[in-house]
């Protein structure tokens, strides 16, 4: 399909500002510019999922953007773009089961650490989305709203949405019922209700309050 078909992202000036600090970076001698962001630390169940992209200088993307702003086809379709354009791009997982352990802001950090460290070639600078990845050592800098600020974050962002997407479709052949497919774990009443008739799977974070109170529910019964 055409991209002109998903040209629903930033307008022109948008689309500048965004590509505009890895300019500044490659002014100052560096090359491999990373971009880093998660998605799916709120949801029930499912993956907590990180990407690390490293963009070509001048890479045209013109529909990226802060993956909450795009559509879920016009997600797919610049997935595709960024992974075919990227010089390198990474996706890590942690699962739910580590996330009960180590709970969901360490399991961004970790998840990006490790979409990072993945990178080959390896990047010389890093831009995360709002926080530092103390992990890692190499030059970096965090944005609040970083995904809606610089093009590698953005193409991270869409990235990381897309592929725990396509995870948790294939979670919904797994484990039908939940509607997993629709709300991709999140709390939605649709879930809940499931949750309440089916109990938890092994994919549900017990952590989490609605989850935790249907599974001491469910043990009191028996």
């Amino acid at each position: 399909m055409s991209p002109a078909k998903y040209r629903k992202g930033p307008d022109r000036r948008r689309r500048a500002a965004l590509r505009r600090y890895a300019r500044v970076l490659r002014g100052r001698g560096f090359q491999r510019i990373a971009g880093a962001d998660e998605a799916g630390a709120g949801p029930l169940a499912g993956p907590l999922v990180a990407a690390a992209v490293i963009l070509p200088r001048g890479a045209r993307l013109p529909g990226v953007d802060d993956s909450k702003r795009l559509s879920a086809a016009e997600r797919t379709h610049w997935a595709t773009e960024i992974r075919r354009l990227a010089i390198a791009w990474t996706c890590a997982h942690i699962s739910a089961a580590e996330i009960d352990e180590i709970g969901p802001y360490q399991g961004s950090l970790r998840a990006m650490e490790r979409a990072v460290a993945a990178l080959e070639p390896a990047p010389d600078y890093l831009l995360v989305d709002a926080r530092h990845l103390p992990g890692l050592s190499l030059p970096q800098e965090a944005f609040i709203g970083g995904d809606g600020r610089h093009l590698a974050i953005a193409a991270a962002s869409v990235v990381a949405k897309d592929h725990r997407d396509a995870l948790m479709c294939a979670m919904d052949l797994r484990y039908p019922g939940y509607g997993f497919v629709q709300h991709k774990g999140y709390g939605t009443p649709a879930h809940l209700a499931a949750l309440e008739r089916l109990g938890p799977c092994p994919e549900h974070r017990r952590s989490y309050g609605p989850v935790r109170r249907v599974a001491e529910a469910q043990a009191r019964l028996f």
